[in-house]
């Protein structure tokens, strides 16, 4: 009769210790760090505000007319969504193509050289600090099962989940819809008949503050540091294309 297995007692005899550090606060809950939503709605969201402030800062600073503003604001935030949604889509999509590429090329190495496979994970195991016989039991518990090896070979390799991409479509929607967003910002007053350049660009002011300092609430990094760092990058967008408007306006006029 075969003996049960012993490797189970060491997993059940951690549940005390986990527990306990639940109840003190131990928790392994992670935000989003793998590019499938966040960082497309981040830079979308900050590029329309920079973006369509900038052409509103310039074309206003050229003097032109308010109907003029709008009609470009309003095609600066339509060409701009379709832009950035269909360049994160595309971006996405090739990423995601190369990483089932590179895994083909890994799935027909493990059929055609299991051995040397294995091998190379005894390797990494032993890489991480475990005596060779601890690695060589690792490597084959991992390589009896071929999915799960093809995973941890993949995330060795290539340093991703090939079970868990990004979608395609929704870090472009995500990056269409936040470009719309911080596009349509400096935008509003003209729309509701505050044609006043000096509200737009106070109105773009608070959302890039407020902007980088979402940001840096998300990354951990001091709220007022990220918001100012916003507003200067921002802000130097915008005062050049506004200084550009001014001169050609200018000569032109």
């Amino acid at each position: 009769m075969t003996p049960p297995r012993p490797a189970a007692a060491p997993l059940l005899e951690t549940a005390p210790v986990q527990e306990a550090a639940l109840a003190r606060g131990w928790s392994h809950r992670h935000r989003d760090v793998s590019g499938g939503w966040l960082r497309p709605t981040v830079f979308g969201a900050v590029d329309g505000l920079v973006t369509n402030a900038s052409l509103i800062a310039g074309v206003g600073g050229g003097g032109v007319s308010t109907h003029t503003i709008v009609l470009t604001g309003l095609a600066g935030l339509v060409a701009g969504a379709f832009s950035m949604g269909t360049g994160e889509y595309v971006s996405v999509t090739n990423q995601n193509e190369l990483v089932h590429a590179e895994v083909a090329v890994e799935k027909t190495m493990h059929a055609r050289f299991p051995e040397a496979e294995q091998a190379e994970l005894t390797d990494t195991f032993a890489g991480y600090g475990a005596d060779p016989q601890t690695a060589a039991t690792m490597a084959a518990a991992v390589s009896a099962d071929p999915d799960a090896a093809l995973r941890f070979h993949t995330r060795e390799e290539l340093g991703v989940d090939h079970t868990d991409l990004p979608s395609a479509i929704i870090a472009g929607a995500a990056s269409f819809a936040a470009f719309s967003v911080g596009a349509l910002l400096p935008l509003l007053p003209y729309l509701l008949g505050v044609a006043l350049l000096e509200v737009a660009m106070v109105i773009t002011a608070v959302a890039l503050i407020v902007g980088g300092m979402v940001v840096g609430r998300l990354t951990g990094r001091p709220l007022l540091r990220s918001g100012l760092r916003q507003l200067g990058l921002g802000g130097a967008a915008v005062l050049v294309t506004y200084g550009i408007g001014r001169l050609i306006g200018g000569s032109v006029a």
